[in-house]
């Protein structure tokens, strides 16, 4: 297993076309929540961003203050570039440490990022995820709810472990089984909407 998920793991992941979580377009569960939210003005982050194609979504939709965050440069290059095809206005891109972020935002939309981190990491996920929502503001997305039989990334997690996590500092609003996941990933998924507590 590669020990160390750092900017040269995950920036040759996408060189070489190792990006099998990559499906080419939004999954229908984001669009679908995307498609649902009504001010268009809120601030947006999309952390691990990847190729961004939730991104595609919310520009087609009218958001216009919207962050991508990834580690790795190629993907978010890849993006730019279709952006720029597509003659969207291109969002404001960032190639950093997700926990070195200094912005605040609204809505923090979840797609695969969780589970590309080491466990460990997971109580500074939360926290940091708390540190850069505005008050009130919302962490919402997909998240695995099963343990894999195999080393990751990706890393799983059984639903009582992401209640346990986020206790404290998040009103889970929604934690549920997916009903509209894509095929390899059916029966595995929840979507996760938390509120930040005060």
């Amino acid at each position: 297993m590669q020990t160390s998920l750092d900017k040269s793991y995950w920036q040759s992941r996408y060189v070489n076309a190792q990006t099998g979580w990559d499906v080419g377009a939004a999954t229908p569960p984001l669009s679908e929540y995307i498609r649902q939210l009504e001010n268009k003005d809120i601030d947006i982050l999309i952390p691990g961003c990847g190729h961004a194609w939730e991104a595609d979504v919310l520009l087609e939709q009218g958001f216009h203050n919207l962050t991508l965050l990834d580690v790795a440069e190629e993907p978010l290059e890849t993006a730019r570039n279709r952006f720029s095809a597509k003659g969207f206005t291109e969002p404001l891109s960032i190639v950093g440490d997700f926990f070195a972020l200094e912005l605040s935002f609204d809505l923090v939309l979840e797609q695969t990022f969780f589970c590309a981190l080491q466990p460990t990491l997971r109580q500074a996920y939360v926290d940091k995820m708390w540190e850069i929502l505005k008050p009130g503001g919302k962490l919402a997305g997909l998240v695995f709810s099963v343990e894999f039989p195999f080393d990751g990334p990706p890393f799983g997690a059984v639903p009582h472990e992401y209640e346990k996590l986020f206790a404290g500092k998040f009103e889970l609003l929604t934690f549920s089984p997916v009903h509209n996941s894509i095929a390899p990933r059916k029966g595995n998924e929840h979507f996760l909407i938390a509120r930040k507590l005060a």
